[in-house]
């Protein structure tokens, strides 16, 4: 019997493809689907993603063909060549993305085919059907149309160049804060970094990632594929690794990335010592009232694997509180799920986190119940507390419920406006603890 999934935190694979290209600057996503699928995509991202906005053209200015039973019965490629003339003739971008919904792959259009009769015209196409998997199935079909289309093919490699991978924009809420501070970070190595979706980058520059000489993935969900495609076509190797967030995780971070291309311990270690002394001139100044005051937690995570390993490591490690439950909700696979598991080995707590994984959120609840002894009036009982959630917006119930501390980082979003913030590296670790210690005392 078919399951349904309670409280979803992706979207299809369609919603996946629409804000990924949101993400890229000056390009158009041309939907070949039914009425209201563009739109109410596009708006899940605008509103459960810190308020993102649109994009370049996204929301209601999405042009569709917005097929009928018509299309359905007698095809609609002839519908989609017209949606195309059309956009072309009255929207202004770098590049135009012609993707799909579920009705039109079914009756077995061929829109990348269509597209590609544009191609002298900067129109490529991507298959995008809900069916295909969820939102991280959609970037990586956008992604890899770019680098099969638009990435140009290079001789030479920059031995300082890298490509980044795995960041979803939107899904990701603080992409660009993030992005930003990779960028930043592996520039005080000497590295540029290509990020797709980063401050200031543009089509121009995507043509020329075929240059780079790693791939980096941030993620075990997203950004695979394409970091394979990238090596199957451009010859580019890739690594996978972990969100760095704070200074061991960045630490860590860095001197992987060194040693890969080869750059000095000594100058890594000169790099991060200065970055350390700046994060903890500013940490030395919380320290006494988060000892007087015990501003120590029990935690639970609730996140996509993206975040769920890097926040609690962050919390644990350096935060020093007490990972209670690790609630992952977009690993599927149990020889996946095992090797995942593995990384809380290194957790430096003596308490290591309970790692869950389940796609439906509102059971949580009943993880962190069956976790904890029951209170049957004994004459001394163990509450579970002071305690401290952090999730999605989805969450907060469940910290009500607990009597605990909130902060939503993992998408969706809605009850936060996210712009440049970000929590990536030793800046992003100061700012992370800023939030949680605000929550803490903003009663007060």
């Amino acid at each position: 019997m078919a399951e349904f999934i309670e409280r979803a935190k992706f979207t299809c694979a369609l919603g996946g493809a629409l804000t990924t290209i949101a993400g890229i600057n000056r390009v158009i996503p041309i939907v070949h689907a039914a009425g209201g699928c563009a739109a109410a995509l596009s708006g899940t991202y605008n509103l459960a993603a810190g308020y993102r906005g649109t994009g370049y053209c996204g929301g209601t200015m999405i042009p569709t063909t917005n097929i009928s039973e018509n299309n359905i019965v007698f095809g609609g490629e002839e519908r989609l060549e017209e949606q195309i003339e059309n956009s072309l003739e009255i929207l202004d971008a770098d590049l135009y993305i012609v993707i799909t919904g579920c009705q039109v792959e079914i009756i077995g259009d061929d829109a990348v085919g269509v597209a590609r009769r544009f191609k002298d015209r900067n129109v490529i196409g991507a298959s995008t059907p809900g069916f295909l998997g969820n939102t991280f199935k959609g970037y990586d079909a956008v992604i890899k149309a770019i680098i099969k289309e638009v990435v140009t093919p290079a001789e030479n490699k920059s031995l300082n160049t890298v490509n980044i991978l795995g960041v979803v924009p939107g899904h990701d809420v603080f992409y660009r804060g993030n992005l930003d501070e990779i960028k930043r970070l592996l520039g005080l190595l000497g590295i540029r970094a290509n990020t797709f979706f980063g401050t200031g980058e543009s089509i121009a520059d995507i043509r020329r990632y075929g240059e780079a000489a790693l791939t980096i993935v941030f993620s075990n969900q997203a950004g695979i594929e394409s970091a394979e495609l990238f090596t199957e076509l451009h010859d580019i190797p890739s690594i996978r690794t972990d969100l760095p967030i704070g200074p061991e995780a960045t630490e860590s971070f860095l001197y992987q990335i060194g040693e890969v291309l080869g750059i000095e311990k000594e100058y890594i270690e000169a790099v991060t010592e200065k970055e350390k002394r700046k994060y903890y001139s500013f940490l030395e100044r919380i320290v006494d009232i988060y000892s007087d005051i015990d501003f120590q937690r029990y935690v639970i995570v609730a996140a996509d694997s993206y975040y769920a390993y890097p926040l609690t490591r962050f919390l644990a490690n350096d935060l020093g509180w007490i990972p209670f439950i690790t609630a992952i909700n977009d690993i599927t696979d149990e020889g996946e799920q095992e090797n995942y598991k593995k990384k809380f080995e290194g957790i430096t707590s003596v308490t290591k986190p309970r790692v869950t994984f389940n796609q439906n959120a509102g059971e949580l609840i009943k993880e962190v119940r069956g976790s904890w002894p029951f209170n049957h009036n004994q004459k001394y009982y163990d509450t579970f507390g002071p305690a401290f959630v952090v999730g999605s917006s989805i969450e907060r119930g469940l910290a009500e419920k607990l009597g605990a501390g909130f902060l939503s980082v993992a998408f969706p979003v809605s009850n936060r406006v996210v712009l440049s913030k970000g929590y990536v590296g030793f800046q992003g670790g100061l700012t992370l603890l800023e939030d949680l210690i605000t929550e803490l005392v903003s009663a007060r």
